[in-house]
């Protein structure tokens, strides 16, 4: 249809197909390029730096708004006819420098064909991968795992169920296959689980569970902000679409806030156009992502992609430091219990073991190797107020409530990040009074673990 246009638009049309084919074909070759190399460049290469004034670093667009040629390029443009951002709201170039890398690590490893956008939160994030799923008046639910970050339990327990009228169908136990099948009927616009979950480090099948929404024509929709996609790549698994706060492991710095979403191309749903159900995120980016506002600074984008680099090689760290950590507090006497995917006693660690590996393996020789992340919880002999006095005597490690830092945090989610889903809620999602979150960062292990010993032991 696009010869409707004068010769003047459908001049700038041209153009566009022209640079939607030059960055295809960039995003081909970097495709055949290893995790790091992807992480490092992206579709940032030598002729992008040229129009950049030979910048080798992603230049930051801070301008809200793009200058137009004439009117011809601004109609072509404002339709989506090409290659364009117009308002930051929108699309911005540092925005998709960030977006095509982690929709390409995201895909790393499958022939599975991806799309991103970045989001201002990993809330945003899972607002716009989930909305869209719950149009028209027809009675609808969603199946979810009840082990879940309290800020998504709370949108969809309350903005979604309370306000809206969905049916918010809870799954207990995110192992038990049944569980997740029982729920399922005609209804269900799609299913939602998280790995490792946050803060109780549960598990879930992906394949299996992606198998049982497949069969009932409805995405599956994965929160994988604790493993990123240096250790696990839910499309990859059978997953339809990922989210991310990727203020947490991504930005291990700690220097912005934001999310994003990244999908394959043709997901299952009987809900929607074939347009969204083509390129859901083509779709989200360019309509209701346009409409509520939730767009990145970027600044913010930049900070994420500096931080993005050398997410393998973090995460290997984290991942490693970690595991000490946990196999000191499994062991100590005022530990109740420690929970990490990696320590064997976890019910759901073969599991793990299964679908968790650090990309590409050891560095020196490709060797596979399981990594679990950077996060772990322990429960505290005693009850609440030995798990408050135990926080309260911690030097090192920071007292906040994010996680994936360069630097340690702890947290007690029954008075912060799930306090406000009351009481009934935190037992539907497992989580107790005593129950400590750590994220293990950067520093020497040996001074983590010490740390930790004074504050339990009170010495």
């Amino acid at each position: 249809m696009t010869d409707t246009y004068p010769p003047g638009v459908q001049e700038y049309i041209q153009r566009g197909e022209a640079l939607t084919a030059a960055e295809e074909s960039r995003r081909a070759a970097m495709r055949a390029m290893k995790f790091d190399t992807i992480a490092v460049h992206g579709l940032y290469g030598m002729e992008a730096a040229l129009a950049n004034q030979g910048s080798i670093i992603e230049p930051t667009y801070l301008s809200p708004a793009q200058h137009f040629e004439n009117s011809d390029h601004m109609e072509a443009a404002l339709a989506y006819l090409m290659p364009a951002w117009a308002y930051s709201r929108v699309a911005n170039p540092t925005q998709h420098f960030l977006e095509e890398t982690l929709a390409l690590l995201e895909g790393y490893g499958c022939e599975v064909a991806t799309s991103a956008c970045v989001t201002a939160s990993g809330m945003a994030a899972v607002f716009m991968a989930t909305n869209p799923f719950l149009s028209g008046r027809a009675p609808m639910n969603i199946v979810a795992s009840a082990r879940c970050y309290g800020g998504t339990f709370m949108l969809f327990q309350e903005r979604y169920g309370a306000e809206r009228g969905v049916e918010i169908r809870w799954v207990h136990d995110p192992l038990n296959l049944q569980e997740w099948s029982d729920q399922i009927d005609e209804n269900t616009r799609f299913l939602y689980g998280e790995l490792p979950s946050n803060p109780g480090l549960a598990i879930l099948d992906v394949a299996a569970v992606a198998a049982l929404a497949h069969e009932h024509g409805c995405p599956l929709i994965i929160d994988s902000t604790v493993a990123t996609p240096a250790l696990l790549r839910p499309l990859c698994h059978g997953a339809d679409i990922v989210v991310h706060s990727l203020s947490k492991s991504i930005t291990s710095s700690g220097m912005a806030i934001a999310g994003a979403l990244i999908a394959r191309h043709d997901l299952p749903s009987h809900i929607g156009t074939d347009e969204m159900r083509e390129d859901f995120v083509r779709y989200v980016k360019l309509l209701p992502y346009r409409d509520h506002g939730p767009g990145l600074s970027p600044f913010s984008a930049m900070m994420i992609m500096n931080d993005l680099r050398t997410l393998r090689s973090k995460m290997d760290l984290f991942s490693r430091n970690t595991m000490q950590v946990a196999r000191f507090l499994s062991d100590h006497p005022q530990v109740g219990a420690a929970f990490y995917p990696g320590l064997e006693s976890m019910r759901d660690y073969a599991l793990a073991a299964q679908q968790m590996w650090l990309v590409d393996g050891a560095l020196e020789d490709g060797a596979p190797l399981n990594r679990y992340g950077h996060l772990m919880g322990f429960t505290m002999r005693g009850g609440a107020a030995a798990a408050r006095a135990a926080f309260d005597r911690l030097q090192l490690i920071w007292r906040a409530t994010d996680l994936g830092r360069i630097k340690s945090i702890a947290t007690i989610p029954a008075i912060s990040t799930h306090q406000q889903q009351g009481e009934s809620g935190r037992e539907l999602a497992e989580v107790p009074d005593n129950l400590i979150r750590m994220s293990v960062g950067g520093e020497h292990p040996d001074d983590i673990i010490a740390d930790l010993d004074r504050a339990l032991t009170g010495a």
